[in-house]
């Protein structure tokens, strides 16, 4: 004999969106209306309904929801760089740590991949054109990454973290790389330095191409002749910069100070500096990007331009979620510009400089 009652009999399955409507006594559209929140109910069904609900303690079928929106509920994070650089630099969990901030209120599932090799690369491609992601949150750009063409050939929303150039296409949200280095160069000439040298990223990502600028805008304003022999490239690595802070050592005169475009780059000078018997500041002061722990533990604590990490991962996943919503407005509807979002860097001085 079946049972009977307020909810469905123990064994019988979980309720059904046509069992809700029956006890609703409203179509089952109605149901997938009200459990989709669409506006074009009544209250006084919707509240038939949402009784039904809870009388049979109906879980609404999150996946084939999904699928009649087609959409997967599923946004991806994607770092192109070597697994142990996403590892040890605070750069990656900070944004990481943002982004999942950003969408702990949603029901949205994030994907981390990590891509740092061509047979990586490619396995991402063959899943994304799979369309099993609603969209892409991609950080750490150079400028020959064919990852955002991909992305747009494909139709799939994306936001990056940083521009490949001046002119980037996409949405993206960076921090005011060339306005940081300008602080904190000025700070060095402030106090007095006049042989300021700088560490850079890598060059083939404008980020670093941007705190290059910055470092030249600084000694324009403060009247200190450009010297191109104070320029040393690396990598946003400790060893690059280490290897970057060796070759400063052989300039005659050395510079007095130094601008270094990462907190790790950072470390990784201030090492060589230690065994070279080199103070800081009082011989050379120092000055990084990132204003990470890293800074915050280095010895003498490292003056470091803060660039806002971790609100930079809440801001692109906000912006990504509404550039999944925008892209599926109906054909022809008003559409906002893409956003384009630059947030603000700040200069936190310690002992280094």
């Amino acid at each position: 004999m079946r049972e009977t009652g307020s909810r469905s009999p123990r064994g019988a399955g979980r309720p059904t969106l046509e069992e809700v409507a029956a006890r609703a006594g409203v179509g089952r559209g109605t149901v997938s209306r009200v459990v989709n929140g669409s506006p074009r109910v009544s209250e006084r069904t919707r509240e038939a309904v949402e009784a039904a609900v809870a009388e049979l303690g109906y879980v609404p079928n999150r996946a084939a929801r999904a699928l009649a929106a087609n959409r997967t509920d599923a946004i991806a994070l994607v770092v192109p760089e070597a697994e142990h650089r996403f590892f040890v630099e605070p750069y990656f969990s900070d944004i990481l740590r943002g982004v999942n901030t950003a969408l702990a209120d949603t029901e949205m599932q994030l994907l981390l991949t990590i891509v740092g090799s061509d047979r990586e690369r490619g396995r991402l491609a063959n899943y994304l054109a799979g369309h099993r992601v609603d969209g892409v949150l991609v950080v750490s750009l150079s400028a020959d990454d064919p990852l955002p063409d991909l992305l747009t050939e494909l139709g799939i929303p994306a936001v990056i973290s940083g521009r490949r150039a001046a002119d980037e296409p996409l949405p993206w949200v960076d921090a005011d790389n060339v306005g940081g280095a300008r602080q904190a160069v000025a700070h060095l000439a402030a106090r007095g330095h006049r042989r300021i040298a700088t560490i850079t990223g890598r060059l083939d990502i404008y980020g670093a191409q941007c705190r290059l600028a910055g470092y030249r805008d600084a000694l324009t304003e403060a009247g200190l002749p450009p010297d191109e022999s104070l320029i040393a490239p690396a990598d946003f690595t400790e060893e690059g910069g280490r290897a970057a802070m060796e070759v400063l050592l052989t300039r005659d005169p050395l510079p007095d100070a130094v601008f270094v475009a990462s907190d790790v780059m950072a470390a990784g000078a201030r090492q060589v500096l230690r065994a070279r018997g080199i103070r800081v500041p009082e011989e050379m002061a120092m000055v990084g990007f990132d204003d990470s722990s890293i800074a915050r533990h280095m010895e003498p604590p490292l003056t470091s331009v803060r660039q806002p990490i971790e609100e930079m991962g809440r801001v692109m996943a906000h912006t990504l979620l509404g550039e999944i919503a925008r892209a599926g407005l109906p054909v022809g509807a008003p559409r906002p510009p893409q956003p384009q979002l630059m947030l603000p860097t700040e200069l936190v001085a310690r002992s280094s400089s």
